[in-house]
This record gives structure tokens, C-alpha cells and sequence, in this order.
């Protein structure tokens, strides 16, 4: 293969994976919240009078869970802008 072959075929690679690590960390961040927020709301529900420490504890998770998905879409960028896998490609 050509240099230009595999220029392209790393890139290609890599953008397949940038999708996967956005999507997949999407997805599972939207998950989790999505069950996280309803067992809030059935705790809630179920004994009010503990609403109020449960929502500080759901907020706390809320930034832990969007964190995560903001560090994957950190390393995407990282490897969509600043690749560092087309520095092994043979001159």
C-alpha cells in the first residue's frame, strides 16, 4: 500500500471510531440518566420527607454522569483534530 492509502485508511478507521465514542457515550449517558432520575422520583415518592437529600445526590451524579460523556467527546476530538496515529506511518 501507498502512503496515501493508508493515510486514508487510518482516517477512515479513526472516524468510524470517533462516531462509536460519541454515540455509545451518548447513549449510555442518557441511559443512565434516564434510570437514575426515575428511581429519584419513586424514592420521592415513596418517603418525601427524604426528597431533599436525595436530590443533592442525584445532582451530584447528574455531573459525574455528563463528565464522563464530556472526557469521551474530549478524546474524539482529540483523535479527530491531533491523531496521534498517523505518526506511525512509515515516510
Amino acid at each position: 500500500m501507498d502512503h496515501v492509502q493508508l493515510l486514508a485508511m487510518i482516517q477512515a478507521s479513526t472516524s468510524i471510531g470517533i462516531g462509536l465514542i460519541i454515540g455509545l457515550g451518548a447513549l449510555g449517558a442518557c441511559v443512565g440518566v434516564g434510570i437514575m432520575c426515575s428511581r429519584f422520583l419513586e424514592g420521592a415518592a415513596r418517603q418525601p420527607e427524604l426528597a431533599p437529600m436525595l436530590q443533592a445526590k442525584v445532582f451530584l451524579l447528574l455531573g459525574l454522569i455528563d463528565a464522563s460523556f464530556i472526557i469521551g467527546v474530549g478524546l474524539a476530538m482529540m483523535f479527530a483534530f491531533a491523531n496521534p496515529l498517523l505518526s506511525v506511518i512509515p515516510q
